[in-house]
């Protein structure tokens, strides 16, 4: 069990469920739920307990995982669960759900007394089987640290944005935004080289080794040049979800024009029903 006690899951998509696999692997004692219960069982095979509500899945919690898709989920789980759960439990927020989500779980905690923090996830499916995600932490430090051991078996780094929930997930928003500047950027490289009558590989090989290469830019570059999109490890529809939600927190449309046309562009490959593939799909819009 690693000293651990009893860590809760409630949400089982992508991202919940590697979280899982991972610390189930790591010898974790770790319950689950999911809304739609065929998402969560799957996992009693690698030893996790499946529960059938929010509320019996907090029973005996020491630390619970917030792993949902938004922020109304997040918010529902917690009026369903909270007054189960051990008074000193801690609660971790890792839910994509914006600045405005956030505060609106930080109010529903609040009211119910729970101990909250957050640790926002920068990785996809992979990394978190693997243990290599960055995690972007906000909230009480003593609380954080209380957590630390367990947050470190999922991921290679923590950085901390701040002493209070809220700020992570900003940090988030930046991360992810950059994220899908990098992609689209990438996309629209591919579709200039095309348009020039250049061969695709050409701008991979350019900026290999130098000041202005980045991995990210390779990686996505080969699902592009292969045209193979699936299997997804970062839906598009996430991507698109998460720059609504930046743009949202800062401001009206126009205040930052470059996030405002990265935005449109998503638009456009959510229009052309490709939001189940990955991100790196948007190249289909630009080509």
């Amino acid at each position: 069990m690693n000293g651990f006690g009893k860590v809760v899951i409630l949400g089982t998509g992508i991202m919940g469920r590697a979280l899982a696999e991972r610390l189930l692997g790591q010898g974790v004692e770790v319950t689950v739920w999911n809304r739609t219960a065929e998402r969560a069982l799957p996992l009693a095979e690698f030893g996790a307990t499946v529960a059938g509500t929010p509320a019996a899945a907090v029973v005996g919690a020491d630390v619970v995982l917030l792993t949902l898709f938004d922020a109304e989920a997040v918010v529902s789980v917690l009026g369903e669960a909270a007054d189960a759960a051990p008074v000193d439990a801690i609660w971790v927020q890792l839910s994509t759900i914006g600045v405005e989500g956030t505060e609106r779980v930080r109010s529903v905690a609040a009211g119910h007394g729970l101990t909250l923090v957050e640790a926002m996830m920068l990785g996809t499916k992979g990394p978190a089987e693997s243990g290599t995600l960055v995690l972007l932490t906000g909230g009480d430090p003593d609380r954080l640290a209380a957590v630390e051991p367990l947050l470190a078996l999922v991921s290679q780094k923590r950085v901390n944005a701040g002493p209070t929930v809220g700020v992570g997930t900003r940090l988030k928003l930046v991360c992810n935004t950059w994220i899908g500047l990098l992609t689209a950027g990438t996309g629209q490289a591919f579709a200039m080289l095309r348009a020039l009558g250049l061969d695709e590989k050409l701008f991979l090989e350019a900026i290999a080794g130098g000041q202005s290469d980045t991995p990210y830019a390779h990686a996505k570059g080969a699902l592009m040049l292969a045209d193979d999109y699936q299997p997804a490890n970062f839906q598009l529809r996430g991507l698109h979800k998460d720059l609504e939600l930046a743009e949202a927190a800062t401001g009206d449309a126009g205040a930052f024009p470059i996030l405002d046309a990265v935005r449109g562009l998503y638009d456009r490959a959510e229009d052309h029903g490709l939001g189940t593939e990955d991100i790196a799909a948007v190249f289909r819009v630009l080509a």
